[in-house]
């Protein structure tokens, strides 16, 4: 199970138990794979919860197994032997717990995720009660006497009263956790389990497929091998393309307003050959005749191939492209442009 799961599942469970859902939330904490010392923890205060001593004993075994420096798991389970008249384990665990605050008044455990200080006091405290519990006075006076110097609140003098109590050689009362304190998941982890979406919902604003709603990304589209494309300001570019495509050899200086000046490389559209050596051309959406015939290696030579891609014909419906045939030379590769017809033969 990923660490994405674990976490989600970590984080129904803190839900069910803080609706007071005890079961529900075991049952949650129960389902996750590679359980880790906090969880193993919870699942043992749920079986504590419940009544149910010796699963709740098994779970803070796991608990200590993944973290030996936990100290509230040493607490928790020594209470659990306390519960079970097993005091001699709980006096273990409670010196053990004792041990792993190494000196210190209390563990804050709010950066791990337990809303809960561990006091040194109350760990002697439970311990001095264990003691009692056997009636070993002295020992548990001598606890007491210890737990005096690590109050640090006013509401310690639960100690005072303790000792009060053992020196009349009477029992007291059991500190435990409050009901529902489990560690839980840090916040911002949980925030990053929630998809964000930072680009919307795709819509299609324009398409030259009729009732066309795809939104994602389309292979290449397969190309067509007719030249159809037209301007659509030009009614005379049509015509062109019922002619025959031509380059030009030469460049041709017009000697009168009807000729056109052509350049060597222009594409021009032969519409009509007439018996003189004169042809009717069109370039530039204007129309003349040019003497095809001059010499042998004049004008023109015939084009062989000429098609378009849709992608051409999609920027042409946009009216990107007024003025220039959509020439494709091979398979592959789509030119824009007269500068494209290069591959003609005589």
């Amino acid at each position: 199970m990923g660490l994405k799961e674990i976490l989600k599942l970590w984080d129904e469970g803190i839900t069910e138990a803080d609706r007071g859902e005890w079961a529900n939330a075991l049952k949650i904490f129960t389902s996750t794979e590679e359980t880790s010392s906090k969880i193993w923890f919870n699942i043992g205060c749920l079986h504590l919860l419940l009544g149910e001593l010796q699963k709740a004993q098994k779970a803070f075994d796991m608990s200590i197994c993944k973290d030996e420096h936990l100290a509230v798991a040493f607490y928790q389970r020594g209470i659990t032997f306390f519960k079970t008249e097993n005091y001699e384990e709980a006096i273990r665990d409670f010196k053990e717990a004792f041990h792993q605050l190494r000196g210190n008044l209390l563990i804050d455990y709010h950066q791990l995720g337990l809303r809960y200080k561990l006091f040194a006091c109350e760990v002697l405290h439970n311990q001095a009660l264990a003691h009692a519990q056997l009636q070993t006075w002295t020992e548990a006076e001598e606890v007491l006497k210890n737990a005096l110097g690590f109050k640090t609140e006013p509401k310690h003098n639960f100690v005072d009263e303790a000792l009060g109590a053992v020196r009349n050689q009477k029992l007291f009362e059991l500190l435990q956790l409050p009901r529902g304190q489990l560690f839980r998941p840090k916040k911002n982890k949980v925030a990053e389990l929630e998809k964000q979406d930072f680009l919307g919902e795709a819509k299609v604003v324009a398409s030259i497929v009729d009732n066309d709603e795809f939104s994602g990304f389309a292979p290449l589209q397969p190309l067509i091998s007719r030249c159809f494309y037209v301007s659509k300001t030009s009614l005379s570019c049509s015509r062109s393309l019922q002619g025959e495509l031509y380059r030009v050899l030469f460049n041709f200086i017009p000697k009168n307003e009807q000729e056109l000046r052509v350049q060597s490389g222009n594409i021009v559209s032969v519409l009509e050959k007439g018996d003189d050596s004169w042809a009717t051309v069109m370039f530039n959406n204007k129309v003349s005749l040019h003497s095809r015939n001059i010499n042998k290696n004049d004008l023109i030579c015939k084009e062989v191939v000429c098609t378009i891609c849709w992608w051409c014909y999609y920027l042409s419906s946009l009216s990107l492209l007024t003025e220039t045939l959509i020439i494709l030379m091979g398979p592959f590769h789509c030119f824009h442009g007269q500068a494209a017809l290069t591959h003609c033969s005589q």
